[in-house]
């Protein structure tokens, strides 16, 4: 269970040092060394974190550690999950850094959602999940993006039918857009700001930088 139901708002302010990114949450702890993070990894198996699904990715420099809530989605007990994996990175002198953590997602858009799937699926080598959405695929090892089918309600030849979604903590988002602006790219729209920003390059191909909505 995921407790209570809150918004990502109330996360934030509840933890300050994660982020919700998309359906997860997520933070990064800067470590000194790899042998450093390799015995935070250690202690942070030790904690029940069975009510979501985790992730934990060790690198030289640092300790990426992602929660996907289960069930019920976003709630008081990610909050709870949160604060203990938090409190062991303090204990092994850790520094979270959440502005270093994003989700990347890869958006088909589909006539035929049904159609197109299963051909992803198995070119992907992506098994069906139970706890995933019938419009997802999802990596079984949690290293690859999701890659979401979109229904579109007609063709659409003058636009690239697959794209990223860059889910970005909140307070990042802007300065991801005004950097894409300034590689060149170009602004499509803000009207659905600021839970998405869509972006082009030069050629026309687009993005999304993504945030959760309050």
């Amino acid at each position: 269970m995921s407790g209570e139901a809150i918004t990502p708002r109330r996360f934030h302010e509840a933890v300050a040092d994660w982020r919700v990114l998309g359906q997860l949450v997520c933070t990064h702890f800067r470590t000194e060394s790899l042998a450093a993070g390799a015995r935070l990894v250690a202690a942070l198996g030790e904690l029940a974190l069975d009510d979501h699904v985790p992730a934990i990715d060790l690198r030289p420099g640092g300790v990426t550690v992602r929660l996907v809530p289960t069930g019920h989605g976003l709630g008081t007990r990610s909050v709870e999950l949160a604060r203990q994996v938090s409190a062991v990175a303090r204990e092994h002198g850790a520094l979270a850094d959440p502005t270093a953590v994003q989700n990347l997602v890869v958006t088909v858009d589909a006539l035929a959602v049904g159609e197109v799937l299963p051909f992803w699926r198995a070119v992907l080598g992506y098994p069906a999940r139970p706890d995933a959405p019938e419009d997802e695929l999802v990596d079984p090892h949690l290293r690859a993006p999701v890659f979401f089918f979109n229904q579109a309600d007609a063709p659409r030849p003058q636009r690239n039918r697959l794209h990223v979604d860059v889910f970005v903590p909140h307070d990042q988002a802007q300065a991801r857009v005004a950097a894409a602006v300034a590689a060149g790219g170009r602004l499509v729209t803000d009207e659905h700001a600021p839970a998405w920003w869509v972006l082009a390059d030069v050629e026309g191909n687009e993005a999304c930088v993504a945030t959760s909505a309050w």
